[in-house]
This record gives C-alpha cells, structure tokens and sequence, in this order.
C-alpha cells in the first residue's frame, strides 16, 4: 500500500483529500505543518508528500528544501498543493524542490495520474519503496505493490 504524508492545515481540505485517497486504498499520514511535516518525512519515509505551501510553523517552501537537501528525505517525492495557482507559482514550486505542483481546487484524476508517475519513478524505487503497480493510475485500488 502507498503511503502518503498529507501536509495540508486547513481541516476541511485535509479531511476531504484524506478522504478520497483513503478511498482508492491509500495509507494517508497527516501533519498540519511543516515543520510536523518534515518530521514525520524523516520518521515515517512515506512514498510521497503531498505538500500545502502556505502553512504555519514553517511554509511547504521551506519544508520542501529541508526535505530534499536531507540525504534521508530526498528521494521522496513532493507534490505541492496549493491556491498560488499565479503566474510563475508553478515554477517557484519545482525551484523549491517540488517534484510537480497541484492548483487548487484538486483535480483528483490528474492528481491520482501524478501520484502514479511519482510513485513509480526510479529514484522512489531506489529508495527500496514500493511502487504503484502498472496500469490506469486513477483506477480505485491504486495501492503500492
């Protein structure tokens, strides 16, 4: 099963993607901010991070560049979500480290569609993680081999 670390801090956000992930058979960590979230990184080594960016304690930004400057951490996949959907965000983004970008409102099948390209690259692979299995990535049991 694909475990993934949501770090969202808007409750109704967090229970809804909660929610719909947990629906398609994913394990779903949560942490509210990013400090929470680069602690739960570095403890629970998740398939991937869904990564808020505007968050309290420290911001997805700064989290994201914890994340990937930490030889432990910078394999894992970061996506981030977020309302910055301005020109250039995007971009911003992927400078920060992020290894794509969701606008919100999520577009779940686009969103199932990243988790399944992330999940299964090579470097997630190398880091003895499971990878999602081959086929429609926004099929409902999309879990990890």
């Amino acid at each position: 099963m694909c475990r993934i670390l949501l770090v969202e801090d808007n409750e109704m956000n967090s229970d809804m993607l909660q929610k719909r992930l947990r629906h398609r058979g994913f394990e779903v960590l949560l942490a509210a901010d990013g400090r929470q979230g680069v602690d739960m990184a570095r403890r629970e080594r998740p398939d991937l991070v869904l990564m808020d960016l505007s968050l309290p304690e420290m911001d997805g930004w700064q989290a994201t560049r914890i994340l990937k400057s930490d030889a432990g951490t910078c394999g894992i996949p970061v996506v981030a979500l977020t309302a910055h959907a301005m020109v250039g965000d995007r971009e911003r983004a992927l400078e920060a480290g992020c290894d794509d970008y969701a606008a919100k409102p999520i577009d779940m099948p686009l969103l199932l569609k990243t988790i399944a390209r992330l999940a299964a690259s090579p470097e997630n692979r190398e880091r003895e993680s499971p990878a999602l299995p081959a086929g429609d990535p926004a099929s409902e049991s999309p879990g990890c081999a």
